[in-house]
């Protein structure tokens, strides 16, 4: 990941987009995309699922039977859920993924939903900040078999407590009964790493977090992991297989006795961003609040 943010300039001539799944509240402001694309002479595109999803309102949009491998822009409307989903599309391609935040946390977004006109003219114009953010690969038979913010392993809900160990440079590292374990990257350690109580990782840190889901010991602490060093998850012998999650999406099973490689790819995505906004100032919009 780079801590430098670049600056982008020149119009947006290609744009394609993502809205989240509650499309009742993201009706208006795609209206006001295509308005702001139109005075810019912008043609924005979407999947067939998402020109169903949005009904009438989708009409304006060109329908893409295969999504452009890279257009301008990607914008996205909704949470970081779906800024994920099109940062995992346009992984490796250098595509800029800008979002306006109709979801809850939104620490991913360039801008909020206030925000709608001032976002949306940025965008189409070009006028915004990019910042290169690294992903993890796993070996799974997936399209796209990368995590922008983490890799999890978690236990079905009603079976057994899973019992996972993992390894690093050769060595065992952990190996307890618990509810999972997840692998974060510094974008994901604001997320399930967060809420594992593991360390928060600043945008520019080379490296990515691994940490067990309720692990039932006393001694089992979250680890910084260095980027050259490539993660072996082992799903023990005799225990019962767990899901394997990219980015909250199931892709796999890791069965009992099978072990999964992770490894941290730098550069995998492209986030923009309006000028002045830096990591710092996002913890503190985002999460600020919960000192006082």
């Amino acid at each position: 990941m780079t801590a430098d943010a670049v600056t982008t300039k020149g119009a947006v001539k290609t744009a394609v987009l993502f809205t989240h799944t509650r499309p009742e509240q993201t009706s208006p402001a795609v209206r006001a995309a295509l308005d702001a694309a139109a005075k810019r002479n912008c043609t924005v595109l979407a999947s067939q699922d998402e020109r169903s999803k949005l009904g009438d309102v989708g009409v304006g949009l060109e329908r893409a039977t295969d999504l452009p491998d890279r257009p301008d822009l990607c914008l996205v409307l909704g949470g970081d859920g779906t800024i994920l989903q099109a940062l995992r599309q346009y992984a490796g391609s250098g595509v800029p993924v800008f979002g306006v935040n109709f979801g809850t946390v939104g620490f991913l977004a360039a801008a909020e939903r206030d925000e709608l006109e001032l976002g949306l003219e940025r965008a189409f114009a070009g006028e915004f900040e990019t910042l290169t953010v690294p992903g993890l690969r796993v070996k799974v038979d997936d399209p796209r078999p990368v995590a922008l913010n983490d890799v999890s392993f978690i236990r079905r809900p009603h079976g057994r407590v899973a019992e996972l160990s993992y390894r690093l440079g050769g060595q065992e590292v952990g190996h307890v009964r618990c509810d999972g374990l997840v692998a974060a990257t510094p974008v994901g350690s604001t997320g399930y790493n967060l809420a594992n109580q593991g360390p928060i990782l600043a945008w520019g840190v080379e490296g990515y977090v691994a940490s067990f889901i309720a692990p039932h010991t006393l001694t089992a602490r979250p680890l910084v992991v260095a980027p050259d060093d490539v993660l072996y998850v082992v799903n023990q012998p005799g225990r019962e297989p767990v899901d394997v999650m990219l980015d909250g999406e199931p892709v796999a099973e890791l069965a009992s006795g099978d072990e999964m490689e992770v490894s941290f790819h730098p550069g995998m995505g492209t986030l923009a961003q309006l000028p002045g906004q830096t990591f710092y100032s996002r913890i503190r919009e985002k999460f600020g609040w919960l000192a006082h």
